[in-house]
């Protein structure tokens, strides 16, 4: 187990360097005169057509509803594991990062709602500041190496696994519209067959990529958001075969290059890019992006400290062995660094006459997060003991 974290955690570390690169340079094409070119290629049509189907989006979408599924389905894949044999398999394990992520979905969204509750259109948006990016979390975690001990790091995995666990459900019940009865039928008639593959003891993966596929495109034209598929599928995979393999853990190890040093890095590039040229002071300090930062670099810590303090003291849930608020509440700062999820809801929730917010809602998501990083790391630096000494 503490292998797994450590290999994954690594791994982690290196991602987010990239993702970093890759919002660097998205910033940079999107403020200078390669602006144009970088634009005109995200808004680039590709189509897909076989008979009467037909799928045509441009190349942003594809990124967002295609290789994001396949993120998603990473999510899903780490889930089931977490709650099966890893650090949500108990109900003590789970009950202080359960109470945690609780806590950090529900206050920055109610923060982002105190500024925006006069205009229906920007009210879309609370859900922005309520996700936690796991690969920059705890990427920046990884850079104290092996002073952060390992019930810290399983605190974090585990509270950011159940806050992207709530993101999609978030994401299925309010971010979907325009729903298609016969697509949502085929996407149903999919998921009983993958269902049927799981309960025939079926291990190998290609059966089941043939079926999501199907399902994928059917969620994809339901009106539902095609990402979700992802996690439909990874929970279907089976987990441990009749020989004693791990068909799901297999696939979550061959996905995890592909997640953290490609799709990861893609998306950040496609959807970082905010042109500055037009933006005046009061933008920056309009509702939109002062309520995504302050519900990150506030709302984030805040929620997740009552509602652990709250679960400890009511004897719901107890600290991690070792482990003292003061340990909890760097990582509880941490825990607002959003990006890539919240980038993700952000293009969810400003669509059509919300648009124009698209700009000022990533400035707000990249203000809150790198300002919760480095208050995070710098904190936890000064609580953890150095090398060699006891905690």
């Amino acid at each position: 187990m503490e292998k797994a974290i450590r290999n994954f955690l690594s791994q982690e570390s290196a991602g987010g360097i990239l993702l970093i690169a890759a919002v660097l340079l998205a910033m940079l094409m999107a403020n200078s005169p390669l602006s144009e070119m970088y634009q005109g290629f995200l808004h680039t049509e590709m189509q897909v057509r076989v008979g009467n189907l037909d799928i045509n989006k441009s190349l942003t979408h594809w990124i967002n509803d295609g290789l994001m599924a396949l993120f998603f389905m990473l999510i899903g894949l780490e889930v089931k594991r977490e709650l099966l044999e890893g650090a949500l398999s108990s109900k003590e394990q789970a009950a202080l990062p359960t109470f945690a992520a609780i806590g950090g979905m529900l206050f920055p969204a109610a923060i982002y709602l105190v500024f925006n509750f006069s205009d229906p259109i920007t009210q879309s948006g609370w859900a922005i500041p309520a996700a936690t990016d796991i690969a920059f979390a705890l990427g920046v975690m990884a850079l104290l190496g092996s002073r952060v001990p390992v019930a810290l790091k399983v605190f974090l995995l585990a509270l950011a696994i159940i806050d992207d666990l709530g993101v999609v459900v978030i994401i299925a019940m309010f971010y979907s519209s325009d729903l298609s009865t016969i697509s949502l039928l085929i996407a149903a008639i999919a998921i009983v067959g993958l269902v049927a593959l799981n309960r025939k003891g079926v291990t190998k993966i290609l059966p089941y990529g043939i079926v999501g596929l199907v399902l994928w495109i059917a969620v994809l034209k339901s009106g539902v958001h095609a990402t979700l598929a992802g996690v439909i599928i990874a929970f279907c995979i089976p987990l441990r075969a009749k020989d004693g393999s791990s068909p799901s853990e297999k696939l979550e190890h061959n996905l995890h290059p592909w997640s953290t040093f490609m799709i990861l890095p893609i998306f950040a590039f496609a959807n970082a890019g905010v042109d500055l040229s037009g933006m005046s002071l009061s933008d920056l300090l309009s509702p939109v992006p002062v309520g995504i930062a302050l519900g990150l670099l506030l709302g984030k810590p805040l929620g997740v400290l009552f509602f652990s303090y709250a679960a400890v003291k009511l004897k719901l849930a107890v600290l991690p062995e070792g482990m003292g608020w003061r340990h909890i509440a760097p990582v509880a700062v941490m825990c607002g660094i959003g990006f890539t999820m919240s980038m993700f809801i952000s293009s969810l929730a400003f669509v059509g006459d919300g648009q124009v917010y698209g700009d000022v809602a990533r400035l707000g998501i990249l203000t809150g997060s790198i300002l919760s990083a480095v208050i995070g790391y710098f904190w936890l630096s000064k609580v953890l003991p150095e090398k060699g000494e006891n905690l």
